[in-house]
This record gives structure tokens, C-alpha cells and sequence, in this order.
């Protein structure tokens, strides 16, 4: 066989499991307005799903795990929720970094960063460089991320990379424009799950979803366990990956 076919034949297989799998951690708030709390009341909660999720990740062999947690447009939402969100946010780098740490995790964040305040940025910093040195599970955050943004951002530094003539019009492909991307270096997404019922992508990772499978799931993020994560992977094992080809 050659190994052109091979090829062909490796791609169209039923996978077994995914190398990267994104999260779009939806239902926080009607899980706390189903049991009468304040939305942070559902915003902590979801934190606690968080660390289930990244548990079962690592025992499913998952290389690489990212979690939608703050998008661009949530600072849209009114200024109290944006405060807890912020100091949820903050809590969580300053008591659970070390954890990840200990556990070989290795933190990147993507987004526009610069709209939190000083102290979080920094200790974002501090995150990224205090785990850069773990494999065991990359664990990409999205804060203050828009998938359109990302795009646009990209657009205009390979625009302003031509115009100082580092970079040739004729050379651009699509492993060259991701590489003006914040995910430079992270591979696609093989699956995104999406909790709480609702199917859209909502501004998330556009780019590097074009031949992701899709996942969703009727329960809300903060209930969310393994027995979830176990299920959207055997879905995703069942599926066969064409990539635009067929069988034969």
C-alpha cells in the first residue's frame, strides 16, 4: 500500500479519541436561577466543573483542553456580573494554579487580556510561566476572546507584516495565516462540546473549528462530570472523519 493511500485511509478511520477537545462552558446562569441563587451562585459552581473537566481529561489521555470561559462579549453584561466574574477569575489563578501546576498542567490564556485589570493580567503571567514546563494536559483559556476579533487582529498584522515587506502575498497559505492566530502552535480543535442545550459555536475558535466534530449536550455546565465527558468521547469515536474525502 502506499503511503499516499495509507494516508487516505488513516483519515477516513473512526478515531479513537481526540488529541484536542474545546468546551463552550454554557448554563451557569439557569443553573442558579433554576434553584432560586444569584447568578455567581452558578458562576462558582461552574469553577467546580471546571476541575471535574480537567480531571477527566487527563485520565482520557487528552493532550490538549480548552475551556470558553470569559468571551468578548460578556463584558457586555451588567456591571455587577462582570465584577464577580472578574473576581471569580481572580480567586481562581491565586488558589487553584498551584494545583494545576502540581498536577502537570501546563496554562496558556488567549484573548485580549489588556481590558483586565493590572493585578489579573500579571497573574496570568505568572500562570503561563509558572506551568511552561508541564505536558501532562496544555490547558488553553479563552478570556476575553472573540473568534472574530482573533481573525480581524490576524488579518491586519499579515497586512502590516506585507506592507514592511516581511512577508510575501504569494507565500500566505492557511498554515501561514495561522500562524498571526492566537492559537499559533495549538492544534485544531478535534471536538467541541457545548453544555446546556443550545447549538451554536457563539464567536468561538471560527477559524480552527472548520473541521471539528460537534458535541451538544443537554445539561447545564455546572453539573457537568466525567460521565458527560466519557459520553461527548464515545460519540466522538463513533464518527468518521472525512475531512471533505470519502471511503475509496
Amino acid at each position: 500500500m502506499s503511503q499516499a493511500v495509507a494516508g487516505r485511509e488513516a483519515e477516513t478511520a473512526g478515531p479513537a479519541m481526540p488529541r484536542h477537545v474545546a468546551i463552550i462552558m454554557d448554563g451557569n446562569g439557569r443553573w442558579a436561577a433554576s434553584r432560586h441563587l444569584p447568578r455567581i451562585a452558578g458562576h462558582r459552581e461552574g469553577a467546580r466543573a471546571v476541575r471535574r473537566t480537567i480531571e477527566a481529561a487527563i485520565r482520557h489521555g487528552v493532550e490538549w483542553l480548552t475551556i470558553y470561559a470569559f468571551s468578548s462579549e460578556n463584558w457586555r453584561r451588567p456591571a455587577g456580573e462582570v465584577l464577580d466574574l472578574t473576581g471569580l477569575l481572580r480567586q481562581y489563578l491565586r488558589t487553584e494554579v498551584a494545583e494545576l501546576a502540581k498536577n502537570g498542567v501546563r496554562l496558556r490564556f488567549i484573548g485580549d487580556r489588556t481590558r483586565f485589570d493590572p493585578d489579573i493580567q500579571n497573574d496570568l503571567a505568572q500562570a503561563e510561566a509558572g506551568t511552561a514546563q508541564n505536558t501532562r494536559l496544555n490547558l488553553i483559556v479563552a478570556l476575553s476572546y472573540g473568534s472574530r476579533s482573533e481573525i480581524l487582529g490576524a488579518a491586519r498584522a499579515m497586512a502590516e507584516a506585507m506592507r514592511e515587506g516581511r512577508l510575501d502575498p504569494e507565500a500566505v497559505t492557511e498554515t501561514c495565516f495561522g500562524r498571526f492566530l492566537s492559537t499559533d502552535g495549538i492544534p485544531d480543535p478535534d471536538l467541541i462540546i457545548r453544555t446546556s442545550g443550545e447549538q451554536r459555536l457563539s464567536n468561538f475558535l471560527l477559524w480552527q473549528a472548520a473541521y471539528a466534530e460537534l458535541a451538544f449536550l443537554d445539561v447545564l455546565w455546572p453539573d457537568f462530570g466525567d460521565t458527560h465527558f466519557a459520553a461527548a468521547m464515545a460519540e466522538y469515536a463513533r464518527r468518521e472523519r472525512r475531512f471533505g474525502a470519502r471511503p475509496g
